[in-house]
């Protein structure tokens, strides 16, 4: 072996792996954020789901026969995709999805594992979200003002970043179980799981 293959060699040992090169506290402050995050998500299903009376009122929560989606479906309009909402408000399958959703992304980014699907499946729905509430849309479809604030970013939008970030970043190895997750032999195997 040549000098300079040794050379590469012992310089490729000192290169940092992905999700270390962050300092001690950007990866806790990533941290913080990601159960911050995951927080919003689970909120949102233990409101709907029990009717902890912030969003839900008891008599409305999904365990007292309450749709988590048709208030907000039925309520759409603006945007191309109105009719499609008004549709699926209150279906059995939307309102499973939604919740199953809520309930994956939330608990994920609390446990710090499968980030890369959270952050897809997070940034799916929001997307759906910022369509329903469309707020490129300056009036609705009667023609009054929509009350959108930004036609672009919204905090939908901030959101869908947020768990890009955090998933590409490896946030779910501070205070959380990404290391051991990452470890394990099907992640090994199909990385996406990461």
């Amino acid at each position: 072996m040549s000098t300079a293959h040794i050379h590469q060699a012992s310089h490729l040992e000192r290169v940092e792996a992905p999700g270390s090169m962050l300092t001690n506290a950007a990866a806790k402050t990533l941290a913080v954020l990601r159960y911050a995050t995951g927080f919003v998500f689970l909120w949102a299903f233990a409101d709907k789901t029990f009717g902890l009376g912030y969003a839900t009122p008891e008599a409305k929560a999904w365990i007292n026969g309450g749709s988590p989606t048709k208030g907000f479906l039925a309520s759409v309009d603006a945007g191309p995709l109105q009719n499609f909402f008004h549709t699926i408000a209150g279906t059995w399958y939307a309102n499973t999805l939604f919740m199953l959703g809520l309930l994956g992304i939330g608990l994920a980014l609390t446990a710090g594992i499968g980030l890369r699907i959270a952050a897809a499946s997070g940034t799916l729905m929001m997307a759906m979200m910022w369509l329903a509430e469309f707020p490129l849309a300056q009036h609705t479809a009667k023609g009054t003002p929509s009350g959108s604030t930004n036609p672009l970013i919204d905090y939908h939008l901030i959101y869908a970043i947020v768990m890009v970030a955090l998933a590409a970043a490896y946030a779910g190895h501070t205070w959380g179980l990404g290391r051991r997750w990452a470890k394990l032999p099907i992640v090994q195997r199909n990385r996406w799981l990461i």
